[in-house]
């Protein structure tokens, strides 16, 4: 990039279109670049202002997001005197968490004849499984093997994912896919009725089998049929509280709190899964979120104060390409499909200047860089635009490389243009990073099991799987690969007897290092829902009997 870019200084919205539209073509300049400085200058992960050591529990020292450690290290909602006229319940497995893995695990389970509750915060469904649009890795294609995959999958997470974790993944990713064909599932096809695969970013090979660009929606639309038409019992508007122990120190269930009736429920289970997402909602480092309105990482508070070890706490991804303009949909997902399939990424001087097919992490910081470095998108209060700053998506570019393609593959990112009054196939959509995923997690074997006997942890609340960044396409494969492997495990190793005694002892336990440690005791966790959420509205809306958002109230 020229010295006369890097000095040109903030640019318009305007003036960035016009040079976007101006220019014919966009090839590929200069691309190469130290990655290891770009992400150590740029990417949210290394803003060492952000970060803190944990104080108490079991991962006292190691390094931790400040916003994190906040939740982790605060006073539970709940103690002893609010069991006291608390209903019992009692079940075989609990599930906490109605999303992909949540789902998976639960059908697995009633499968294997036990007795499953599936408790979730919101309704069954309501989740970042939703969100995911890209697809699903896994190696079907000739050519392309399982060891491939996990080298690509080692390789995107800076070589510090758990091996044998990633070794499961990618041996589960056939079986997955066929699994899930077997629920229903559709997947886009080609003339002949092969599944059609494309590439992720930092991958060697075509490896994401797809639905159009709401490959999750469609997943979450089979998966909830099929626990409608199982054993399970779904509790909906049903948020955990706080897990309970048995006197070996085992996991024996958990408190939850209605929010039909506002009223606690105690649920005795042998075996309890954790399923309940990531921890978008926090806007970590002030960013917006493509998640979903509950992910406010209440798996992680939960496991943690049992005791449960947690990892990689420290590190988050920024999907490179969230909405940036209009600024109402702040944060909403472009899937990386767009970029797989050629768009490229263009900034406000109308130059390429990332390889649009490097890993998430890497893209990411490349946006931030152009951004702070006066190659960024920004606007002012002329244009009505004030505020905003990205870089350009070039839909248009790919529609006219490929005729009738944004239509046929991306049609939620069509209408989505069409909400921000934008035609995609001439105007291209202003991007920005958008905090999407949680790394780390608690420490899980191959079976989803944590250090705790009898807690079983899947899905975005675990760590170790993807390192220190995620590839396009594992997740979903994560959700399903691991939530089946636990709800079958949790069963088989479900203790025959049942539990003498069940507390909340370690609250107790929580609240003496917390005093010891002189540490504030105002905040409460887990959070259930963001700051600006009005918990008691919802409450409110629940209690009048709405099945929804009534609109009434400011949520």
């Amino acid at each position: 990039m020229s010295e006369k870019s890097a000095m040109s200084g903030s640019i318009s919205y305007q003036q960035a279109l016009d040079a976007y539209l101006n220019k014919d073509d966009f090839p590929a300049t200069e691309l190469s670049i130290d990655e290891s400085l770009l992400l150590e200058k740029f990417h949210p992960d290394h803003r060492q202002e952000t970060i803190t050591n944990l104080q108490v529990g079991p991962n006292k020292g190691d390094r931790c997001h400040k916003q994190v450690a906040k939740i982790l290290q605060a006073d539970s909602r709940i103690d002893a005197t609010d069991l006291a006229g608390a209903r019992i319940k009692e079940t075989d497995i609990l599930v906490i968490g109605g999303g992909g893995a949540g789902c998976a695990a639960a059908l697995m389970a009633a499968e294997s004849g036990a007795k499953v509750i599936l408790a979730t915060k919101l309704r069954l469904g309501d989740s970042n499984t939703v969100m995911a649009e890209g697809g699903i890795q896994a190696s079907i294609e000739k050519g392309d093997t399982p060891q491939s995959h996990y080298d690509d999958t080692y390789k995107a997470g800076h070589k510090k994912g758990i091996k044998d974790l990633i070794k499961q993944l990618v041996m589960d990713g056939p079986e997955t896919i066929r699994w899930l064909i077997q629920q229903g599932m559709q997947f886009d096809l080609n003339k002949y009725g092969d599944l059609l695969t494309r590439k992720a970013g930092g991958t060697s090979a075509n490896r994401v089998v797809y639905f159009r660009d709401y490959t999750g929606l469609e997943m979450i639309r089979v998966l909830r049929e099929a626990v409608a038409n199982s054993s399970v019992d779904v509790w909906d508007y049903s948020p955990a509280v706080e897990l309970l122990s048995n006197e070996s120190g085992h996991c024996a269930g958990a408190i939850i709190s209605s929010l039909h009736d506002c009223s606690f429920i105690q649920i005795k289970a042998r075996s309890v899964i954790i399923a309940t997402g990531g921890i978008g909602r926090v806007h970590l480092n002030q960013f917006p979120t493509s998640n979903h309105f509950g992910a406010t990482g209440d798996g992680l508070v939960l496991a943690y104060r049992l005791g449960a070890r947690l990892r990689d706490l420290d590190s988050f991804q920024y999907h490179p390409t969230g909405v940036a303009y209009p600024q109402h949909l702040t944060g909403t997902l472009i899937t990386e499909g767009v970029r797989s399939s050629g768009a490229y990424m263009i900034n406000a001087l109308g130059e390429r200047f990332v390889d649009e097919l490097k890993p998430r992490d890497i893209v990411a910081a490349a946006i931030i860089r152009e951004c702070e470095q006066g190659r960024g998108v920004v606007g002012n209060s002329a244009d009505g635009n004030e505020g905003l700053q990205g870089v350009w998506l070039d839909t248009p570019g790919l529609e006219a490389r490929n005729p009738g393609l944004l239509n046929q593959r991306f049609p939620k990112l069509v209408q989505l243009g069409l909400r921000s009054d934008i035609d995609i196939t001439k105007t291209p959509m202003l991007v920005y990073p958008t905090l999407h995923y949680q790394n780390g997690g608690v420490v899980i074997d191959e079976n989803g099991l944590s250090d705790i006997p009898g807690l079983y942890c899947v899905g975005e609340v675990s760590g170790g799987i993807h390192g220190r960044n995620r590839l396009m396409g594992n997740a979903l494969l994560d959700i399903i690969s691991f939530g089946r492997r636990a709800g079958l495990r949790a069963v088989k190793k479900s203790q025959n007897r049942g539990h003498k005694k069940i507390s909340i002892d370690h609250i107790s336990n929580l609240r003496r290092e917390l005093t010891l440690n002189n540490m504030p005791m105002n905040t409460k966790s887990p959070l259930l829902f963001p700051d600006y959420a009005r918990y008691e509205a919802i409450i409110s809306c629940e209690k009048r009997g709405s099945s929804s958002h009534c609109g009434g109230c400011d949520i």
